[in-house]
């Protein structure tokens, strides 16, 4: 189950959203979209995937924001790319970038804007490299839970389990290694020199110590 979300954080969210919200010259109530949010990322099946999740991809944003070409995009999609999580499902990013178009396109924001906006939460499937300069900024904020502290890292690990915890741990534990191995096998995990700098080091230790515990050949 994800901690508790104080009234403290969400005043504290909700007003980050909000002048977010004025800034992208939306028209709706940042109020109304900020508590659907907030209910989808407060969800019982959640455990990473939370708004503390979104906390922390917005902490790293402030440290790298002037590397973005447009900067309120990122920030929004930072908000909004796992507004939809289903673990049994496999089209969670799609349907995150639809749920942004369709409360962006209601508060009247241009077509164009909402477009980038959906691209760049598409961008966090992390397939294939990111197509823009925003989107490689996004796709590095999203994984760099991979090149955080050792107990950091290691909290996600648990915390990922646990929203997969309706899957057989046999099949859990060769699945996650196959996906922590296709980041590894890359030539680097990130894409932008600052996050590269950053946390490709730590990222590659956590990763295969994390692998080589999910083949079985480590443990905690």
């Amino acid at each position: 189950m994800p901690a508790k979300y104080t009234q403290t954080e969400k005043d504290e969210d909700f007003f980050r959203f909000s002048a977010l919200w004025q800034a992208l010259g939306a028209a709706s109530d940042p109020q109304l979209v900020f508590d659907a949010l907030a209910r989808n990322y407060t969800g019982p099946q959640r455990a990473y995937h939370t708004l503390q999740h979104v906390r922390d991809c917005l902490a790293e944003f402030d440290g790298a924001s002037m590397l973005a070409e447009r900067p309120q995009e990122v920030e929004a999609a930072l908000w909004l790319h796992d507004v939809v999580y289903d673990t049994r499902a496999t089209d969670n990013e799609e349907r995150s970038a639809d749920w942004a178009r369709e409360v962006l396109a209601s508060a009247a924001v241009p077509t164009a804007t909402l477009e980038r906006v959906a691209e760049l939460i598409l961008a966090t499937k992390h397939i294939g490299l990111p197509p823009s300069v925003d989107a490689a900024l996004v796709v590095d904020i999203d994984l760099a839970i991979l090149g955080r502290e050792v107990a950091l890292f290691e909290r996600y690990e648990q915390q990922i389990q646990q929203e997969y915890a309706w899957v057989a741990e046999p099949i859990f534990r060769e699945g996650r290694a196959g996906i922590l191995e296709g980041f590894l096998a890359r030539k680097a995990i990130y894409g932008t020199a600052f996050f590269h700098e950053r946390y490709e080091t730590r990222a590659r230790e956590n990763l295969s110590r994390s692998i080589r515990r999910l083949r079985g050949a480590e443990t905690v």
